[in-house]
């Protein structure tokens, strides 16, 4: 598998894994207009390219010449010496072959590199990835509704995991 850090041409491939893994990732455990609205506000062309623009790194995880996901993290979120994981997305058909755990590791190591000292995400409290992350190395830390307008809140646990 290789790994390689997206540019703005390639937001269609984010914009694709995406569409395609949120059906499954969240389908059971959200309406499929929050989901829509989801898709939409973090996914748009203009708001990939804001995030690309604003720091957030997004690595793409290929093998065979085919895209299989991606993360997107951030350094030195506000201000301090931690790095958030902003979205961690694998095709269905290639989760629990180790690409989330090759993903995040590139993002701690490339974390570490620069200095900072805890990587944290937020994962929605029915999500199972939050049992991947565990084993990973996260803990929850705490648990946390976020207003994302419409109507919405994101009902999330935050997860950290201190940087060796």
């Amino acid at each position: 598998m290789e790994l390689r850090k997206a540019n703005k041409d390639e937001i269609s491939i984010i914009q694709d894994i995406a569409y395609i893994t949120w059906p499954v990732a969240y389908g059971d455990i959200l309406s499929q207009e929050k989901i829509d609205y989801m898709l939409g506000m973090m996914y748009s062309t203009e708001a990939l390219t804001e995030q690309m623009d604003n720091g957030h790194i997004f690595l793409i995880i290929n093998e065979n010449n085919k895209d299989l996901g991606f993360v997107s993290f951030e350094n030195n979120y506000s201000k301090s010496s931690k790095t958030k994981i902003q979205k961690i997305y694998i095709l269905p058909e290639a989760q629990g072959k180790g690409v989330g755990r090759l993903l995040i590791n590139e993002a701690e190591k490339l974390s570490k590199d620069i200095g900072n000292t805890m990587l944290f995400l937020n994962v929605n409290r029915h999500n199972k990835a939050q049992f991947m992350y565990q084993k990973l190395g996260f803990e929850i830390s705490k648990s946390e509704d976020v207003d994302i307008g419409n109507g919405f809140f994101m009902n999330d646990y935050v997860m950290e995991k201190v940087i060796e």
